[in-house]
């Protein structure tokens, strides 16, 4: 049959642009180079790779998962000074990767993605930034979750004349030394900062709205000899990861994911987490406060041997109260007005939300515009990387993608499911791909139908002020699966879910 003449696809500028430049989109750089794929670009706002590690700096940042596990597969770091590495090694890390696998060739730093149009007639995506405007066949959201800081709805607070600073753009040049405190938030940043300005301010207020589920920290020093051993006989770390990817899988996926058929595990983490807090923790009514009423996995839990002994100090006071506002020179709770001279935000991400996720305007088939789609009729992809309003596109960690022992084994799928679905482009010459509508929805309404028997949907979750849920009381944060069968599945999806078209108008 032949096909009447067409005239040949636009040429973009770039094959494919990947926007973020921290360990998601480093890790889709990297497998893009090694498919042989030499025409992309990582587009990221800030002047340096790293992503999160980039960006939070606060005192006392670290890992909270074991260092062993956190570093991609291929890539073990064998130099991690810690059992948690410390922030600063992190990123050091992050910058390792991209001068290895020849990432700075690729790199677009200091350029912000405000917005992307996908060009219907071209097949091709329009990229608007703060530098202007180009074209690229295939785009890749990899800006993570934990990229946009989020401050408290508290009224009053753009009266405050004192110093305001958020845990996640952490401000060095003003030292905190003497000064009266006051944090906002005991998630997992706040339950490391708040150690160490405790040990500075002249006084500190920490404001608790919700406590953490606290573990207690296995954290050391690994020895010189250690390392040494890991960098000269590597399947021995390969080993050690194995073990603590292990441990955290059965923490958190038989027990979180699969709560309805092991709920004693979690009963037994909430176990040790209550010795924990009773060791460090003498007083009955200070302890009290300092213990959620909800589910262990409603609400990310954490590490730390430093927190629960900070609020026994005589210059830290923990506030349980609801503020009421904040004035000019302090907070009031409880009725009372407590005076500071700087404000520390811990208080998170923008996640599950519009306009943080995609991180940017995506406008994609007949104008609709992903991030507004999603918060009008509920998160959901295919594989949580693929939407069917949006061709050529991908997210890394996008709803249903969350899962396993560590970030990087979902970044590691995320990729690989990407790359794979850009090499079979290639393949067939196609100009366009997108996910089918069927296999998008089955995905979706498995992904729900799963989530009924996570710890997620117990009734004690609605009282945790979890960022895994939105809205609609979704919580598309998680995926429901365990995460080796994320990597497997991410090797084996069919790739005929999605639908080609060729430049001469077919489709496959």
């Amino acid at each position: 049959m032949r096909h009447p003449a067409v005239a040949p696809p636009v040429k973009p500028d770039h094959e494919v642009t990947v926007v973020g430049a921290g360990f998601s989109g480093l890790c889709v750089g990297i497998r893009l180079r090694q498919k042989g794929v030499r025409d992309f670009v990582i587009v990221d706002a800030a002047p340096s790779v790293g992503g999160v590690w980039r960006h939070n700096t606060y005192p006392g940042v670290a890992v909270d998962i074991p260092s062993a596990t956190y570093c991609y597969s291929f890539e073990p770091n064998p130099s991690w000074s810690r059992s948690f590495a410390p922030g600063a090694e992190v990123r050091a890390y992050a910058e390792h990767c991209a001068d290895k696998y020849k990432l700075r060739q690729h790199l677009r730093l200091g350029t912000k993605v405000e917005r992307a149009v996908f060009d219907e007639n071209a097949d091709l995506w329009h990229v608007h930034t703060d530098q202007g405007v180009f074209t690229t066949r295939f785009l890749v959201a990899a800006v993570g979750p934990l990229d946009q800081p989020k401050n408290p709805d508290i009224p009053g607070i753009a009266a405050f004349t004192g110093k305001i600073i958020h845990t996640a753009r952490w401000d060095h040049d003003h030292d905190l030394r003497g000064e009266r405190v006051a944090v906002i938030g005991t998630g997992a940043s706040g339950l490391q900062v708040i150690p160490e300005i405790a040990a500075v301010a002249e006084r500190l207020d920490v404001y608790q709205r919700t406590p953490i589920w606290v573990l207690p920290k296995v954290d050391f020093a690994i020895p010189r000899a250690v390392r040494a051993l890991f960098r000269t006989a590597p399947p021995v770390q390969r080993f050690v990861r194995l073990l603590t990817t292990i441990a955290s899988e059965i923490v958190m996926v038989l027990g979180i994911v699969h709560y309805s058929k092991v709920p004693f595990l979690v009963r037994a983490t909430e176990a040790v987490c209550r010795a924990h807090l009773r060791r460090q923790v003498p007083d009955r009514r200070l302890r009290r406060r300092l213990t959620p009423d909800y589910g262990f996995g409603c609400k990310r839990p954490s590490f730390s041997n430093r927190y629960f002994p900070s609020f026994l100090r005589g210059n830290v006071e923990l506030v349980t109260g609801g503020i009421e506002r904040i004035t000019e020179k302090g907070i009031v709770a409880d009725g009372t007005e407590r005076e500071i001279d700087t404000l520390v935000l811990a208080t998170g991400f923008k996640i599950l939300e519009l306009g943080a996720m995609p991180a940017f305007p995506v406008v994609g088939l007949r104008g609709v515009e992903l991030g507004a789609y999603w918060d009008e009729n509920r998160y959901q992809t295919y594989e949580g990387v693929a939407a069917p309003q949006a061709p050529n596109f991908w997210l890394m960690n996008g709803p249903y993608t969350v899962t396993g022992a560590s970030w990087f084994s979902i970044i590691e799928a995320g990729g690989t499911h990407i790359v794979r679905c850009i090499a079979e482009a290639r393949r067939r010459r196609a100009v366009r791909m997108v996910v089918r509508r069927r296999p998008h929805d089955a995905f979706t309404a498995d992904m729900r139908r799963r989530m009924k028997g996570t710890i997620l949907a117990q009734p004690s979750c609605a009282r945790s002020n979890s960022y895994y849920f939105d809205r609609h009381g979704d919580s598309p944060y998680v995926r429901p699966q365990s995460g080796l069968y994320v990597w497997r599945r991410s090797r084996s999806f069919d790739l005929n879910d999605y639908e080609f078209s060729l430049a001469d108008n077919r489709k496959e």
